[in-house]
């Protein structure tokens, strides 16, 4: 019996650093699998790994930057740090994918977009926000509306930690009550636009509204 205790405690101890390798294998694995094959394995967080391009470069603290522009007064470029020394608000939500997975409750924390919307001074003639990422291709986009909700975050962290680079990190966005398609990751650019610009799913037949279900769509 102790003997099984103690094999017990072990796995237990074991398992986050298990965990961390295997998400490390199939982040790994995705850079380089054309066939989309690694989106499809199991994940103990609950997660999939995919992106709409073969390799996606890595940034941290020393070369990340968030560049706010378009129909803004006041144009700004923050480094991660920066990001970090601002107020951060947290959101739990189901995270639900168009794919049929979903990962329940799950904390992001970061910076309400509409305070860093607030701080460039965003224009009468603004009706939209433009997502851009470092990947080189994925792009989003929400109303004005949308964007200015308090659950649309700049996130930082998932799951009370950094967000990794397979989960989009340095900076990602989240948008709780809309599928995650539109929280797009690898964030560079937030840009206020007169309309709204399709993103990448958009332009392939997605919802330019990418509601769930049960979404409130009136919250504040």
């Amino acid at each position: 019996m102790l003997g099984m205790l103690a094999t017990g405690a072990a796995g237990l101890a074991a398992a986050p650093y298990l965990q961390r390798g295997w998400e490390g294998f199939l982040a790994s694995a995705s850079q380089v699998d054309a066939t989309g094959i690694t989106g499809l394995l199991p994940n103990p967080g609950g997660f999939r790994y995919y992106s709409v391009v073969g390799s996606v470069p890595r940034k941290d603290e020393t070369n990340y930057t968030l560049r706010i522009d378009g129909l803004v007064d006041r144009p700004t470029t923050y480094s991660l740090p920066q990001l970090r020394d601002l107020p951060q608000s947290r959101v739990v939500h189901d995270v639900v994918c168009t794919d049929g997975w979903r990962v329940n409750k799950t904390p992001f924390t970061g910076v309400k977009l509409a305070d860093l919307l607030d701080a460039a001074g965003v224009r009468s003639e603004g009706k939209a926000v433009r997502f851009t990422c470092f990947d080189g291709a994925y792009t989003e986009s929400l109303t004005l509306e949308q964007a200015r909700r308090s659950d649309v975050l700049i996130a930082l962290t998932l799951q009370d930690k950094p967000i990794s680079h397979a989960q989009g990190g340095p900076v990602r966005l989240y948008v709780a009550p809309m599928y995650f398609y539109k929280s797009a990751k690898w964030l560079s650019g937030i840009s206020v636009t007169d309309k709204v610009v399709p993103g990448y799913w958009e332009e392939r037949g997605y919802a330019v509204d990418g509601w769930l279900d049960d979404a409130d769509r009136h919250a504040a």
